[in-house]
């Protein structure tokens, strides 16, 4: 049985544990509502985007620009993963590897190759290790990050796309739902294929000036950015939250493990009480006889 100073050295330590945990639960809070205000604020922007280049797009033939035209054989595709760089978020991280894993094993059981650009120190650790085909990597982009971070990565992975290395890319990032709930989604980028509009919605065309066909060479490269974009800021916004979460259930399970050693310690101490007690009395009685 552990004694009553080892019984109060791990309810020390476990204090120390629950100190760093509520620290790190306010650092997230605080950067959660900034990341947050920033993402609800893009989204309106980014489905707006969509909507319009599904309307220009679905005017004009695939072959008005590259980023429409589909491969007749696709041998090899490219997979932009987004993870975080630090851990302790929980199953954060892993749900987001898992996803990219099963694409990755899917497309090599159909004899598609995948290269990797990995966003996040984790995903390309995880997949560093297992020696997979990666092409670029990129870290230390979620402190600070701005849309020029995503214009980067997504010039660097329409590149073999546009040279003919890769015939798809696809994103993979945490779509932020609520607190609790962050989900990995697969975005495909690349070839863009517009939507089919829905029975009975109603289609709102475009005016533009150039022609749509030459106004599309402008356009294409900035859908490509703000699809990034919008990617870095559901995981940044998904990684803060999910790490908010994981330190508030630790610094619970600390409340629960210093109440529960505290009531160890009072065992221990009653019972050390009560031996030296019985010393007492049995040499007391000792001394009458």
């Amino acid at each position: 049985m552990a004694t009553l100073r080892d019984i109060r050295q791990k309810i020390a330590a476990v204090k120390k544990t629950q100190q760093i945990t509520k620290a790190m639960n306010m650092v997230s809070a605080a950067k959660l509502r900034g990341a947050q205000t920033r993402m609800e604020q893009f989204r309106p922007y980014a489905a707006a985007f969509k909507q319009m280049l599904a309307s220009i797009a679905s005017r004009v033939e695939p072959e008005a620009h590259p980023f429409f035209q589909q491969a007749e054989k696709v041998e090899k595709v490219e997979l932009v993963l987004m993870t975080a760089d630090r851990g302790l978020c929980g199953s954060f991280n892993m749900n987001l590897i898992n996803a990219a894993d099963k694409f990755i094993k899917q497309k090599k059981a159909e004899g598609i190759g995948v290269v990797l650009t990995t966003v996040g120190r984790k995903g390309r650790d995880y997949f560093r290790r297992r020696q997979a085909d990666i092409r670029q990597t990129y870290v230390d982009v979620w402190n600070k990050f701005d849309f020029s971070n995503a214009q980067t990565v997504a010039r660097d992975s329409v590149s073999p796309f546009t040279n003919a290395e890769v015939q798809e890319v696809y994103l993979i990032y945490a779509n932020f739902v609520n607190m609790v709930t962050q989900r990995p989604v697969l975005i495909p980028l690349l070839p863009i294929i517009p939507e089919a509009a829905e029975e009975g919605a109603v289609s709102q065309e475009y005016i533009t000036e150039p022609a749509a066909d030459q106004f599309l060479e402008y356009l294409l490269p900035r859908y490509i950015n703000v699809m990034v974009y919008q990617g870095f800021l559901e995981n940044s916004t998904s990684e803060h939250a999910a790490r908010m979460t994981a330190m508030d259930n630790a610094s619970s399970n600390c409340k629960d493990m210093i109440t529960s050693l505290t009531m160890v310690m009072n065992k221990a101490r009653q019972a050390a009480i009560t031996k030296e007690l019985m010393d007492i009395i049995g040499g007391a009685e000792a001394l009458k006889g």
